[in-house]
């Protein structure tokens, strides 16, 4: 009987179980970092008592404080200046037209409303993923504690009883 393939096996299993263990741990922290993104996010929109316009399309009335109604009042936004500069874009107005400045305004706040979308997207994004690292970790965890008996001797008794079974797959 070899104990060297039973210390390679075990030090694999060791090394699978505690990439398992980081898995978890890292997808812990980047689910507790996307959920404190969103409140941030959410808190700051918020905290600006922003109010979706009555005329938009969707979400009429609701605050400002998510991803729709952000995006909501982006859209509204663009739709009132557009029908103030005559559906004229900043770009396509005159240097010296003062309607440039109402456009450039509505940019401005279009694309803040779209950097918090942006944002909790990326927030919803790391808590997916952070929840798929602890799922991954969790079964890798848990399928490397149940494999064999942890010593030379249980190992090569399992391999004897199961030739074709491999304790662990590299």
């Amino acid at each position: 009987m070899s104990t060297t393939g039973s210390t390679t096996n075990t030090s694999h299993r060791t090394l699978v179980r505690w990439s398992g263990i980081v898995a978890i741990v890292a997808g812990v922290v980047m689910i507790v970092a996307g959920a404190v993104t969103w409140a941030t996010v959410s808190s700051q929109l918020s905290a600006q008592e922003i109010t979706v316009s009555e005329d938009s399309t969707m979400l009429p009335g609701d605050d400002v404080d998510g991803p729709f109604s952000a995006y909501a009042q982006a859209q509204i936004i663009d739709h009132h200046a557009l029908e103030a500069t005559g559906g004229k874009t900043y770009a396509q107005l005159e240097q010296d037209d003062p309607l440039r400045v109402t456009a450039m305004n509505a940019s401005f706040l279009r694309a803040s409303l779209f950097t918090s979308v942006v944002a909790y997207g990326v927030a919803a994004l790391v808590v997916g993923l952070g929840a798929l690292a602890v799922f991954f970790g969790s079964v890798t965890t848990v399928v490397t504690g149940r494999r064999g008996t942890g010593s030379a001797a249980g190992a090569q008794a399992g391999r004897d009883s199961h030739p074709q079974e491999p304790l662990l797959a590299a």
